[in-house]
């Protein structure tokens, strides 16, 4: 499912603050946390109860055809990077001193988007990715390309070790494990079946995403119902 308009979103935006002529790049080197917006009640709500979550999760590779809903792909998103206290942009996850290195990319129909936390809204980045050369670039799992949407978590080491050094890239590796279990969790309570994906070649991950050289390719995780 193509998304409507460059940007779209989910909950109603109460002030969204960014610099004057911040494109896309600059929203991502700030984290994106200028905007001070309460995630809507239907993201708050829970579609079941976290033990419940915890007790049914399970590594799912096998998928139906039938497409996520716009409502989904964001509550998806917003459980792996939202925010949840606008004031100081702190976000669902644990991030070391609050410096959210990750940028979470979504998949979808051969289009890819960027996840803006502080609107809880997804930026087209471009048309024409392959999910099937995503998959060949992930050594080949397949299922990666059965999948109707795919998340892929990525990471700008030198947010984090600016202030911790090369301590920081352990920090970088933890706080994408918290995000990650985040949207696994997520994609139960909402019926759906996912798996983490830690096999993959780097280099061929940012060639097909055509991602921005600070940004390293941590975690692919697809999504859909399972068959």
């Amino acid at each position: 499912m193509r998304r409507a308009g460059t940007v779209l979103c989910l909950c109603v935006v109460v002030a969204l603050v960014i610099a004057p002529g911040c494109g896309a790049r600059d929203a991502r080197e700030n984290g994106d946390t200028g905007a001070s917006v309460n995630p809507a009640p239907e993201v708050m709500e829970a579609e079941m109860t976290l033990d419940e979550s915890l007790e049914k999760r399970r590594s799912v590779r096998s998928f139906t055809d039938e497409e996520l809903t716009e409502e989904q792909v964001l509550k998806l998103a917003w459980a792996a990077q939202g925010v949840t206290e606008p004031a100081m942009g702190l976000r669902t996850a644990p991030s070391a001193g609050a410096l959210y290195p990750l940028e979470l990319y979504v998949l979808e129909a051969g289009v890819l988007y960027h996840y803006l936390p502080g609107s809880n809204s997804l930026e087209e980045v471009s048309g024409g990715v392959s999910a099937g050369d995503l998959a060949n670039a992930a050594l080949g799992q397949s299922f990666i390309s059965r999948a109707p949407v795919v998340f892929i978590f990525t990471g700008a080491f030198e947010r984090t070790r600016a202030k911790y050094g090369s301590r920081g890239d352990r920090y970088v590796y933890i706080e994408v494990g918290h995000a990650a279990e985040n949207l696994l969790l997520k994609a139960v309570a909402l019926g759906l079946g996912a798996v983490p994906v830690g096999a993959f070649d780097d280099a061929g991950v940012t060639r097909v995403l055509g991602l921005p050289g600070d940004l390293s390719p941590l975690y692919i995780i697809p999504v859909g119902y399972p068959s």
